[in-house]
């Protein structure tokens, strides 16, 4: 299935129903009354997180969605029908924004939850809303108010635990494939990975994170060179960064230390805070250098780089150091699960706890 993480949709709540002007005539009934119903409430528009979608390529080719307008209002004291609502399942993360103003709308974090997009228009009052005891023959009625039309911009963020960043080729996927049940195209060439890719790495019958793996990221990014700063954006709702780095390059003259440096420029430049996210050093593919050279060019690499953070070293390929590094991965995503959340503000809340005015 392709991949699509960005779509553009109108969405057209229905209108509500009109309101009736009509009067009870029946033999042998001088005074009916008025009797002319109120109109229906028009559909509105909802969106859904469906964790079982992953891409936004339904909503690529179906642009339009437009609710019912609800039914008018009919004589002999007969409301209109309100119309059914229209609920449009997306993947949970997606980000919905007015398209015209870039205002955002709804975030879609809940399974489940539906989120009001596009409100219908109410019904329209019938001259039976009108009778008082000084109106007994009303001849007044309403129209159904229109229901709002959106034009919106969908954005999906994948939710990830923890993702992998790094240069094309370093070993990315072969790694989420190593520890997850991931199944990405793996291939001797670069930018074999087109788009993101989850995988949930299981380190104990109840002790599981996910992980993404995104395209390899390179030099000029920001100025478009490869596939640029284009699913970055996957890693702004990630607890932790996996840097990974190729330390046995086939081009010798490749120097993975200076491949490293670009790679946090290039995230400096497209989100400061991403840059900010707590980020871990991991050197891929010690399988190929041999076992009395490894621990000197480890040494090399942490030293010239001056990396302060933890380093880890692993054989994507062998499996050699995974098993380590995802159990401390997964202590650091328990750890931020489990943080104590700042207590609320007693001056916002009453004895009933709701909010208040301070």
């Amino acid at each position: 299935m392709k991949f699509v993480d960005e779509a553009t949709i109108d969405v057209v709540a229905g209108n509500g129903g009109n309101g009736c002007m009509s009067f009870r005539r029946e033999k042998f009934i001088p005074f009916g009354g008025p009797n002319g119903g109120d109109g229906g409430r028009g559909g509105s528009v909802y969106a859904v997180g469906d964790r079982n979608l992953n891409t936004l390529i339904d909503f690529r080719y179906a642009r339009r969605h437009e609710a019912r307008n609800g039914e008018s209002g009919r004589g002999a004291d007969q409301y209109g029908a309100a119309a059914d609502d229209v609920r449009l399942r997306m993947p949970v993360g997606t980000i919905i924004r007015d398209a015209e103003t870039g205002d955002l709308i709804a975030e879609l974090l809940v399974p489940d939850q539906p989120v009001l997009i596009a409100k219908g228009g109410d019904g329209g009052f019938g001259n039976l809303h009108f009778k008082s005891s000084t109106n007994r023959a009303p001849r007044q009625k309403t129209p159904g108010w229109p229901g709002e039309h959106r034009k919106l911009k969908l954005e999906l963020r994948v939710l990830a635990d923890v993702g992998l960043l790094g240069m094309p080729n370093a070993g990315k996927s072969t790694l989420i494939a190593a520890v997850s049940n991931a199944r990405p195209k793996i291939a001797d060439y670069a930018f074999t990975t087109l788009h993101p890719n989850l995988g949930v790495v299981r380190v104990a019958p109840e002790q599981s994170f996910v992980v993404a793996d995104l395209p390899g990221l390179i030099e000029g990014a920001a100025d478009g060179a490869g596939l640029g700063h284009q699913f970055l954006r996957h890693l702004q709702r990630t607890q932790l960064l996996l840097h990974v780095i190729d330390l046995a390059p086939f081009d010798e003259s490749v120097d993975p230390v200076a491949q490293a440096r670009s790679i946090v420029a290039e995230l400096r430049k497209y989100d400061p805070a991403l840059h900010s996210k707590p980020r871990w050093v991991v050197l891929n593919k010690l399988d190929m250098i041999p076992e009395q050279v490894r621990q000197a060019r480890v040494k090399d690499f942490v030293r010239r780089s001056r990396w302060k953070g933890p380093v880890f070293q692993i054989s994507a390929l062998t499996r050699e150091g995974c098993e380590p590094l995802m159990r401390a991965v997964y202590q650091h995503v328990a750890s931020v699960r489990n943080a104590p959340t700042a207590p609320p503000d007693p001056r916002f809340e009453t004895e009933a706890g709701s909010a208040t005015t301070p």
